[in-house]
């Protein structure tokens, strides 16, 4: 049976549609010797033995856009834009080979384009009434509302890098971050790079030109970036921390690839790529700062040598984007950058928020100890009932990095295992350890003894709050 019949005769619910695109091989939960990805741009893990129970029918409010359906729904989103770009596989009898076989598949890419759809909508479509309307004006008025975004980020220029740098394990937290630039620097460069190619200079003679500049800018600037990494210790093969991508890290990526792939999203992608700009210029300084403290390098030159951005340049550049649309295409080409870019601006903030959640967490994990065994003492002294899931794992079953939708216990009862919530870190569990992990916080685990045995309590707001 050919692909395209095997795919037609397939149910079309929403749910139905993602698990046979996440069904492809590559996208396999992980091994314990998958921690770290090096040498197979191809490996995504999403863990799809949980798309059983996570609803992708319906879209996710704004207060909940960091929860598990979020982070496999970008993982695997991730994986459809990255479809038609341009990744290497080992050479012959490499195990990348079979993975990139499965990867480029026309079935993979027909499934994948199918799942778009439904990922994009779960995932994206609370943007629409979380935007700050721009109200009339034209593009006078979305001048200027760029322009007061770049003097509040200025102002303000995010919380994560304040709380990296507050950090007790200030190395552990600058990899950390690090990693999260890992998964958005390559995918600006393609969305920039999707744009350069077409027939449309007589429509916007300027424009070319304006995404051309910033091309070579990313492209030149990428030497400086793989030396800053590997001064960190990390490594600059693609997606080799895949499982260490925050959900609001892919997000902000996968919606640049989305505006961009949408050539009917023109501006919008042009609203999104000015946000960007301006993210970068406001944080490359605090990121010099950060890596300099962290790791004792002088190769900062990705982030000092970064453009910057002024008032009156962000003006000029918005308008001679915005201004030949507007000819064309009227005032509608002014709500559709400002759609853009306002999407970009809260995805970021999110991204931020949820950056410095992660590293506050990670850095006081001897806390969270103490509060697990104050918790379970609690729960048992009162004889609180508490929805529970216990797991018996084998030698090195892996759990592959994931989030919880609420507060979890690990509570190991017999047996070792190793876990984890960053790069290089293997924190030992053994018999009677416990730890808190709070809900939407990403982490993930492997078994070291023979078998292991743990439960995992859920934790109410109201039992957290006792603690």
């Amino acid at each position: 049976m050919s692909p395209v019949s095997r795919i037609k005769s397939a149910p079309d619910d929403p749910n139905g549609i993602v698990r046979r695109y996440a069904a492809n091989s590559p996208f396999r939960s992980a091994t314990a010797e998958e921690l770290v990805n090096e040498d197979n741009p191809f490996r995504r893990p999403v863990r799809p033995h949980d798309l059983g129970f996570l609803d992708y029918g319906k879209v996710l409010p704004a207060d909940q856009v960091l929860r598990l359906s979020s982070l496999l729904g970008h993982r695997m989103l991730r994986t459809v834009y990255d479809a038609d770009l341009l990744f290497i596989p080992g050479g012959e009898g490499h195990p990348s080979q079979a993975d990139a076989a499965a990867f480029r598949s026309p079935e993979n890419r027909i499934l994948g384009r199918q799942a778009a759809g439904v990922l994009e909508n779960h995932l994206f479509d609370w943007l629409t009434g979380a935007r700050t309307p721009l109200g009339g004006g034209g593009l006078a008025a979305l001048t200027g509302r760029v322009q007061a975004v770049l003097e509040e980020r200025r102002s303000r220029p995010g919380r994560a890098l304040e709380v990296a740098r507050a950090c007790r394990h200030r190395t552990e937290a600058a990899t950390f971050a690090l990693v999260q630039l890992t998964a958005i620097l390559p995918s600006v460069t393609s969305a920039v790079g999707r744009n350069l190619l077409g027939d449309y200079d007589t429509a916007h003679p300027t424009l070319r030109g304006l995404l051309l500049e910033d091309f070579r800018t990313r492209v030149g600037q990428a030497p400086l970036h793989r030396e800053l990494l590997a001064e960190a210790g990390l490594s600059a093969e693609p997606n080799a921390y895949w499982q260490f991508f925050l959900s609001s890290s892919l997000a902000s990526a996968n919606h640049l690839h989305r505006v961009a792939h949408d050539h009917a999203r023109l501006a919008e992608f042009l609203g999104a790529w000015v946000h960007r700009r301006i993210d970068e210029a406001v944080t490359s300084a605090g990121y010099a700062d950060l890596v300099r403290e962290a790791f004792g390098t002088e190769h900062t030159a990705c982030f000092t040598d970064a453009p910057r951005m002024t008032g009156e340049g962000v003006a000029a550049l918005t308008e001679a984007l915005v201004a030949p649309l507007v000819d064309r295409f009227g005032e509608e080409a002014v709500a559709s950058f400002h759609n853009g870019f306002e999407d970009a601006r809260l995805l970021t903030a999110v991204a931020d928020e949820d950056l410095a959640v992660q590293l506050d967490w990670a850095d006081r994990l001897d806390e969270y100890k103490v509060k697990a065994e104050k918790l379970d003492a609690l729960i048992r002294e009162r004889g609180i009932e508490v929805d529970l899931e216990t797991f018996v794992e084998s030698h090195e079953e892996t759990s592959t990095t994931h989030v919880h939708d609420d507060h979890r216990l690990v509570v190991v009862e017999v047996g070792q295992m190793h876990f984890w919530n960053n790069v290089g870190q293997l924190i030992p569990m053994n018999e009677g350890d416990k730890l808190l992990i709070p809900a939407e916080r990403l982490h993930g685990s492997m078994v070291r003894s023979g078998t292991c045995t743990y439960h995992q309590p859920v934790i109410t707001e109201e039992l957290l709050s006792q603690v």
